[in-house]
């Protein structure tokens, strides 16, 4: 059993149960996986492993959040993505080496994001390769901006760092719950060639390789094509999950037609094996075709649908029920909501081409969080009454109503430990309750921060 087939081993059986709850004939027959089953089987997908995709082109998946590839050609090697930092690359660096000794003659980054920049120094080691990107590149402004610190925050809850691996934070959506983060962002090395061009054709070592812009979940994506082998490296712009249009650490726009456009130009590749920026290689070319295509139309209906909606007049909180990914899609494993969620893609579409303003002339002056409590506290009768209201909602399992109960008392400062020890249930609640792990792993590093400001108090 190749590693292609002993990965579908390991993932599919829950998702066959889910299939066979769907088709009993009495719910008896099969207890459906819960979320948090779902979440814990797509750990098979970053199972640490050094995969060897074609003849001269090895991938390393799990050794970080991320994936790194090599290729091996007639007298160096080419390095795509270099993980988060050294500790990481250092321990896949060891295991290429095992491979082959030759010197490095190219890094190629698919895009700026840190964890496929940030080892870039332990791969190069003193081979002084070229480090080719876009002329639109973002590695050189990672760090900048007055947000920083703002999302770093966010950023800490979204990747559930505080949590405890394995019991809390399960995974990442497509990368594993615990990876080595020494030297995180030390290693990384500005381009050193970039190009403006739609495709840019090269030679290194030896090896035939095509850089091709392809802006996505940034706007700096390139993928990377083998012609002569017939693998294509995707970057972000593809991972068995569906995709992350809107990240909860805060994002700008991501603009998804491109996206969709650049999935259609990697699909026009052919390719034998797909090596994404996260999660396992796809192999084979049916499914390869089958598996971008569907990606592509899927990106396509959220916006096509939200637009559909926003000119029939639908405000956010209406298009999130308005726009669902038909069947034929959703039912899809690498569609399935592990990292990116439909809902949030809504809103950033929204979002996207009209702003935070929906439109309606109320939302133009909105109270303050105090002033709408204070106000919500006596439509219910009192505060008393607005914390039963709380508690009635736990005891009914409208958890999402409870956080907004919770958060009008702890507001006005009224019955304040009570409503944060309400709150935190119900975040945990909710965490069982969601597939996407980036929502789960924001809900449960809230609760713990709220748990630690009672106990302070």
């Amino acid at each position: 059993m190749n590693q292609f087939e002993r990965i579908k081993a390991m993932f599919y059986p829950l998702c066959f149960v889910g299939l066979l709850q769907a088709v009993s004939t009495t719910a008896s027959d099969v207890e459906a996986p819960t979320p948090t089953q779902r979440l814990q089987a797509q750990n098979a997908e970053f199972e640490k492993e050094l995969i060897q995709v074609a003849p001269n082109v090895y991938t390393g998946v799990g050794y970080a959040g991320s994936n790194a590839s090599m290729i091996v050609g007639s007298d160096g090697v080419i390095i795509i993505d270099t993980l988060p930092g050294l500790a990481a690359a250092e321990s896949l660096r060891a295991d290429f080496l095992k491979v082959s000794d030759k010197p490095v003659k190219a890094i190629i980054y698919t895009h700026g994001h840190m964890d496929h920049v940030g080892g870039a120094k332990v791969f190069a080691d003193d081979d002084a390769p070229d480090i080719y990107a876009r002329s639109n590149s973002h590695v050189d402004r990672i760090d900048a901006g007055p947000r920083n610190s703002f999302s770093a925050k966010r950023a800490a809850r979204q990747f559930g760092r505080t949590l405890k691996p394995g019991v809390e934070r399960i995974n990442l959506g497509v990368g594993p719950a615990v990876q080595p983060m020494g030297g995180f962002g030390q290693g990384t090395l500005a381009p050193t060639i970039s190009f403006a061009s739609e495709r840019q054709r090269l030679t290194i070592a030896g090896i035939q390789v095509e850089l091709v812009a392809a802006p996505g979940e940034t706007d700096d994506q390139l993928y990377v094509w083998l012609p002569e082998s017939k693998v294509l490296f995707s970057g972000d712009n593809f991972y068995r999950s569906f995709p992350n249009i809107y990240a909860l650490r805060g994002t700008p726009y991501r603009d998804i037609i491109p996206w969709a456009n650049s999935l259609e130009k990697m699909a026009g590749e052919k390719a034998d094996a797909l090596v994404p920026g996260h999660t396992r290689p796809v192999k084979g070319a049916d499914e390869i075709q089958q598996t971008l295509t569907d990606y592509r139309d899927a990106i396509r209906f959220v916006h096509d649908k939200t637009v559909e909606g926003m000119n029939k007049g639908l405000v956010p909180d209406e298009l999130v029920d308005y726009v669902k990914l038909p069947e034929s899609l959703a039912s899809r494993h690498y569609l399935t909501e592990f990292y990116g969620r439909v809902d949030t893609a809504v809103r950033a579409v929204f979002s996207g081409y009209v702003g935070w303003f929906d439109g309606n002339p109320t939302n133009l002056s909105n109270l303050s969080p105090k002033g709408e409590a204070s106000r919500m506290a006596a439509l219910a009768g009192g505060e008393e009454a607005l914390l039963n209201a709380l508690l009635d909602a736990q005891r009914e399992a409208d958890h999402v109503w409870a956080l907004r109960l919770a958060d009008h008392l702890i507001a006005m400062g009224s019955h304040r430990e009570r409503a944060i020890e309400a709150k935190i249930e119900s975040l945990r609640v909710l965490a069982e309750e969601t597939l996407n792990a980036p929502t789960r792993n924001y809900y449960l590093s809230v609760a713990n921060e709220l748990g630690t400001s009672v106990e302070a108090d």
